[in-house]
């Protein structure tokens, strides 16, 4: 079993399951969002795709099918709605251009005459071309656009539902242009393009999950180390919150015990004094000066420790000079030599010298009780 460290202060181990998971969590969930909105985007990138494909393809069918087998059968005489130019142009409609997906063939003349149309009842009636039209049978062109089956031509379609018309010129042998018009239904086209998307679908989706599945160890162990951190961090604040408090206890108690009671007994002593007949004696006024000094001198040790030194422009050895007034403040004898030191130590080692010297001076005069 592996071993999880505690961090102190806390009953949770470092980097716990639950800690861990919550951002980890958050990833998923962030990354699952992310690819669905790629799947989504995919989906509609594809079929817009395969859309454009499929409206492509139905225009080489309308084009090859209007050349190839439509207009070597058309006649003068359809001009003029000649039956049998009729029949001959319906029989080759029906039994090899017409098809599931194409479901309606108009030929046009250029004035907007229904020349032809499987819808048998729609010969002869006259409609408005719209630009589009026109342009294709000046310019010879094949286009292709989704049919607007509110328009009164295409009333005889709207039982298809959603069609795509393309539509090209063509000539009869005499040499008049008329325009052939094909429908075909949009689902053939929106079919390719979900073809297409059922293609290449899983590949794109499972990459994208196998990407997100090799990222998600490398998220739990980012989460689970900055978690560590994170509990370093607040141990490392708990131990500096404990040692200021430590300190702070520490001030007080020497303050309480020392400098306080000091001018405690200086005050009743003065006090005593005051009532005297005869006055105080020298002797008893030298020794409350001497308290008082002593008292400063601890205040003094004190200010130091609360508001260490500027190194860098006092130097060390003032510095240690300050230190040792406490020393000297208790009737301790100490001294401070720094022989061949040089004075112009770098600022890090110099205060790494005065905390060593101040923590060794504060361990001298609590525990070892020297003088």
């Amino acid at each position: 079993m592996s071993r999880v460290r505690r961090t102190r202060g806390t009953d949770r181990p470092a980097g716990s399951w639950a800690t861990v998971a919550v951002p980890v969590i958050q990833f998923v969930l962030a990354g699952g969002v992310a690819l669905l909105i790629l799947v989504v985007a995919l989906s509609l990138a594809s079929r817009r795709v395969g859309e454009r494909e499929a409206i492509v393809e139905a225009r080489s069918e309308a084009l090859i099918k209007a050349q190839g087998l439509v207009e070597p059968v058309l006649d003068d005489g359809l001009l003029d709605g000649d039956p049998d130019a009729l029949d001959a142009l319906d029989e080759v409609v029906r039994d090899a251009v017409l098809g599931d997906d194409l479901v309606r063939v108009k030929v046009w003349a250029t004035d907007g005459t229904v020349l032809y149309s499987d819808a048998a009842a729609q010969i002869g009636e006259q409609y408005d071309l719209d630009e589009e039209e026109l342009e294709a049978i000046d310019e010879g062109l094949v286009e292709a656009e989704v049919s607007d089956l509110s328009k009164p031509e295409n009333e005889f379609e709207r039982q298809e539902g959603k069609l795509l018309e393309v539509y090209l010129p063509l000539e009869t042998p005499g040499g008049e242009t008329v325009l052939f018009e094909a429908y075909f239904l949009y689902d053939s086209v929106e079919a390719s393009g979900r073809r297409i998307w059922r293609s290449f679908a899983p590949i794109a989706i499972g990459a994208l999950v196998l990407l997100e599945l090799v990222q998600l160890p490398l998220a739990w162990s980012l989460a689970r180390r900055l978690r560590v951190r994170q509990l370093e961090r607040e141990e490392l604040l708990n131990r500096a919150i404990a040692a200021s408090e430590h300190e702070r206890r520490r001030i007080a108690q020497d303050l309480h015990d020392g400098v306080v009671q000091d001018l405690a007994g200086v005050s009743y002593a003065l006090a005593a004094m005051g009532r005297t007949p005869e006055g105080p004696a020298p002797a008893d006024l030298e020794a409350a000066a001497d308290t008082v000094r002593s008292s400063i001198e601890a205040l003094r040790t004190l200010l130091v420790e609360l508001y260490p030194p500027n190194l860098a422009e006092e130097g060390l050895g003032p510095a240690l000079d300050d230190l040792l007034a406490r020393s000297r403040a208790v009737g301790l004898e100490a001294r401070c030599d720094l022989g061949d030191l040089p004075t112009d130590l770098p600022l890090p080692i110099a205060q790494l010298l005065y905390r060593t010297a101040q923590e060794a001076l504060r361990n001298v005069i609590a525990h070892a009780e020297a003088t």
